[in-house]
């Protein structure tokens, strides 16, 4: 079954919870990765992993809320991981593109989610945007100072260059409905090029809804339309790219084989 390795189930109501679970599973997308964007929420990520056996979840605080309370540090967001649902730490990163958090305090809170990655072994799901060069240096820096870790870059729409240095590091890359979109052309040739055992598939929902759903608010069952385009892209049957995004989610993400 398809995975959607990166959406937002606590941005929903309450009431729409069951649904959406619901309508997933209906179309064949049978684990989901709800994610942590502020270290306050990671109680109602965890929740609603107690709550699906399909959901699985992640801890961290986004770039963009990095300056809205004292950055947890490397001990505190390890503790944050320490529950059997939680399977990698974020999404973190940088995001130049906004003006909610100052620059050096996303560079600093990006530092620490990867050293508690490299304290636990849980993979780190990397926001990009606007900020490739400084994310690349990171990177490097950090595995250099702290040895390499685990590390997916979600929703990608950065450039070929940090595709291509998260890869040599060992990492992934995971696909949203951008790659649908009718001017995304020179991300899909970037896709076309790398390793096909590097790559996944998301929603980010309830944003960037994919063609043809474009417009409308997403949902983790929409996946399955990157997947078709990602199939279509490679020359693939669709069963063969839900193997081989299944399959390299379940080597990334070792917590919920």
């Amino acid at each position: 079954m398809l995975v959607d390795s990166h959406c937002h189930l606590d941005y929903y109501s309450e009431e729409e919870i069951e649904g959406i679970v619901a309508r997933a599973l209906e179309a064949g997308v049978g684990r989901l990765v709800t994610i942590g964007t502020t270290a306050a929420q990671a109680t109602a990520v965890k929740a609603l992993t107690e709550r699906f056996p399909q959901v699985w979840g992640t801890v961290g605080v986004h770039p963009l809320h990095a300056a809205e309370a004292p950055i947890p540090t490397v001990e505190e967001i390890v503790t944050l991981a320490d529950h059997p649902r939680i399977i990698g730490i974020g999404e973190s990163g940088l995001d130049y593109f906004y003006d909610t958090s100052p620059h050096d305090v996303q560079r600093e809170s990006f530092r620490r989610h990867i050293r508690a990655c490299q304290r636990t072994g849980l993979p780190l799901a990397i926001h990009a945007r606007d900020a490739d060069d400084d994310i690349a240096t990171i990177l490097t820096e950090e595995r250099e100072a702290g040895g390499g870790f685990p590390a997916l870059l979600h929703c990608f729409s950065s450039t070929r260059k940090l595709a291509e240095t998260v890869v040599a590091y060992g990492g992934y890359v995971s696909l949203s409905g951008i790659l649908t979109f009718p001017k995304s052309g020179e991300l899909r040739d970037i896709v076309a090029d790398l390793p096909e055992d590097r790559l996944l598939v998301e929603t980010d929902s309830p944003y960037l809804a994919p063609v043809p759903k474009r417009g409308k608010r997403n949902e983790p069952a929409w996946v399955a339309h990157t997947a078709a385009v990602l199939a279509k892209l490679r020359g693939w049957e669709v069963a063969k790219a839900v193997e081989i995004t299944t399959a390299n989610f379940e080597r990334l993400f070792t917590r919920c084989r």
